[in-house]
């Protein structure tokens, strides 16, 4: 019999990357939104001058390669013994973090062998694992795409317009000062290939910190805040019809030009939303800074 596990919340992926990251010695300052030019090219110097070509194939999945730390991808995810394939230890739930164990792992095609932060070992399908997660910098108005601790790419984005600030109520033509891109630690909730603007990744905006202060600042009732946070527990859609506005997106039909135009969302060209698409996965990280 399989043993159910209980979820961690979702900004712990996050987290653990950016442990993983200072673990390593890469500069931190990289992920937290202080960059400059010389720090990303130092990061990943055989990437330089080959992230902006939007010409470039679409990114492809591809399975663990090399010790590290990775995350689930679907709702759950059955764990085996490490010699048996057929007899199920326990259930991971959506995005828990798990280590690649490279220098004993079988090397059986499809598998691999993983231990989860508590210490369970054992045979993950490799196809329901990945590594990637998003960071837009809204100081410099760019997508960041990573592969663990690994920059792999680097694209123009297109902002609110109102970027410059974080969002905390719905916006309108009325208000369009509230027209802003939210700032903080969200996942991809869900994925649209029929958004009036292409394609779009839903982010889980209002998220429970979001919530936390619209219940505070009197915006949300009680039950609009407890739904909120039961969504994030689950990595489901958030309640999107309240006070604090929602259907935060990444969503194509963006310029490349680092333009303000959006009610909040982040747009980039349709190129690029075509060369993320089979990469990115309900639950994939995405970190927002300044």
């Amino acid at each position: 019999m399989s043993i159910e596990r209980t979820s961690i919340s979702q900004g712990h992926v996050v987290v653990m990357f950016l442990c993983y990251l200072m673990f390593l010695g890469t500069n931190a300052q990289l992920v937290f939104g202080q960059e400059s030019d010389l720090e990303i090219e130092e990061a990943e110097p055989i990437l330089t001058g080959a992230l902006s070509d939007p010409a470039m194939a679409p990114l492809k999945r591809t399975p663990p390669e090399s010790a590290g730390l990775y995350y689930t991808i679907p709702g759950r995810t059955t764990l085996y013994f490490p010699d048996d394939t057929t007899r199920a230890y326990m259930n991971l739930t959506r995005r828990e973090p798990v280590e690649y164990l490279q220098d004993v792992d079988p090397g059986w095609d499809g598998w691999k062998r993983v231990r989860t932060l508590d210490g369970a070992n054992g045979l993950v399908r490799e196809d329901e694992l990945t590594n990637v997660w998003l960071r837009i910098s809204k100081s410099t108005q760019t997508l960041f795409v990573y592969r663990g601790e690994h920059l792999i790419d680097r694209i123009p984005t297109d902002l609110g317009y109102n970027f410059f600030s974080d969002k905390e109520r719905r916006g309108s033509t009325g208000d369009p000062d509230h027209w802003r891109t939210p700032e903080g630690e969200f996942y991809i909730a869900n994925k649209n290939p029929y958004s009036q603007f292409y394609k779009a990744f839903v982010l889980n905006y209002p998220n429970a910190e979001d919530a936390a202060r619209g219940f505070e600042d009197g915006l949300i009732t009680q039950d609009q805040f407890d739904a909120i946070v039961e969504a994030e527990r689950r990595f489901a859609m958030p309640p999107m019809d309240t006070e604090l506005g929602g259907w935060i997106e990444i969503h194509g039909d963006g310029t490349g030009e680092r333009n303000n135009w959006t009610q909040g969302c982040v747009a980039i060209q349709n190129v690029q939303m075509d060369r993320l698409w089979d990469i990115i996965e309900v639950g994939t990280p995405v970190l927002i800074t300044p």
